[in-house]
C-alpha cells in the first residue's frame, strides 16, 4: 500500500510491503529508498517500528494515532511529532467545499481498510455531506461523506468487508 505523508511541511511518498523472511518484518520505501521495518503493536492502538541493519538501527518509532483526523503521533527520542496521512485525500472534498457534483457519484475507499458501519440502505435518499459509511483504516475510522444530494444507487458493501484503495463503495444517483 501506498500513502501521501506530510511530516514537518513535506510532503514523502511512503510505500509499505511485507517482507517474506519474518513475521512483522515490512519493507518500507520512503520517496523511493527502501529500508527494511520490524514493527510490533504496543497496546490497543500503538505499533512499534525498529530499523535494524542500517544507519537507523537501534532506533525506536512508536506510532499512535492523533486528535485531528488522518494525523499520526510519531514519538522518537522523546520527540512528538505529527505526520498527516494522506492529507491531500483528507482535505475538504468536493462536497464538504460546497461544490455541486453532477451525475452519478462514487464514494471510494481513500485506503485500504475495513468497513465498519455501513450508514445507508439501497433507495435511500441521502443530502450532500451525510456520513454514508465508515471505514477504519490504520486503526483509524474514517467516516465517508456523500458527495452530492440524491438517491443511493447501490450499497457494494457490508460492515466487516476488507477493502483496498480506490474500491467503490456505494453509488449516488
Amino acid at each position: 500500500m501506498t500513502f501521501e505523508i506530510e511530516l514537518s511541511g513535506r510532503t514523502r511518498r511512503v510505500s509499505i510491503e511485507r517482507a517474506d523472511d519474518r513475521p512483522g518484518r515490512f519493507r518500507v520505501s520512503v520517496d523511493g529508498m527502501p529500508r527494511l521495518v520490524d514493527a510490533c503493536r504496543v497496546g490497543e492502538f500503538g505499533i512499534s517500528l525498529l530499523f535494524p541493519g542500517d544507519s537507523h538501527a537501534g532506533i525506536t518509532v512508536d506510532l499512535a494515532p492523533g486528535t485531528a483526523r488522518g494525523e499520526v503521533l510519531a514519538h522518537v527520542a522523546g520527540r512528538t511529532i505529527p505526520i498527516t496521512v494522506n492529507g491531500r485525500r483528507s482535505g475538504r472534498s468536493r462536497a464538504e467545499a460546497g461544490g455541486a457534483a453532477h451525475g452519478e457519484q462514487k464514494v471510494t475507499a481513500p485506503m485500504p481498510g475495513r468497513v465498519v458501519r455501513v450508514l445507508v440502505a439501497h433507495g435511500e435518499d441521502v443530502v450532500a455531506r451525510q456520513p454514508v459509511v465508515v471505514v477504519e483504516a490504520m486503526k483509524m475510522e474514517n467516516e465517508l461523506r456523500s458527495p452530492k444530494a440524491g438517491r443511493v444507487k447501490d450499497v457494494a458493501v457490508q460492515a466487516g468487508t476488507s477493502v483496498e484503495a480506490g474500491r467503490v463503495l456505494i453509488v449516488i444517483e
